[in-house]
């Protein structure tokens, strides 16, 4: 009964690299939200480009993760089959 309590303990604390490899581009965009932000309030020589990467990187950090994930779930499939 106990070892299947621990069992069960140590499966729910094992993140899967998809969960972590989210969590990291959750706190990724978090991070070009305020600097998005805090470029657009301030004006300093080169702002503007600043400003354009921030927005780039806020849409293509999904797309990044979204190709990771899906790379990831293709090597897994690969290896299952060998």
């Amino acid at each position: 009964m106990k070892d299947d309590k621990k069992k069960e303990d140590n499966n729910k604390k094992k993140a899967s690299p998809k969960q972590i490899a989210a969590i990291i581009c959750i706190v990724l965009l978090v991070g070009m939200y305020v600097a998005t932000l805090i470029v657009a309030l301030l004006d300093f020589p080169g702002s503007d480009r600043l400003f354009a990467a921030c927005l780039v990187a806020t849409i293509g950090l999904p797309i990044l993760l979204w190709i990771y994930i899906w790379l990831f779930q293709k090597v897994k499939e690969r290896k299952e089959n060998t």
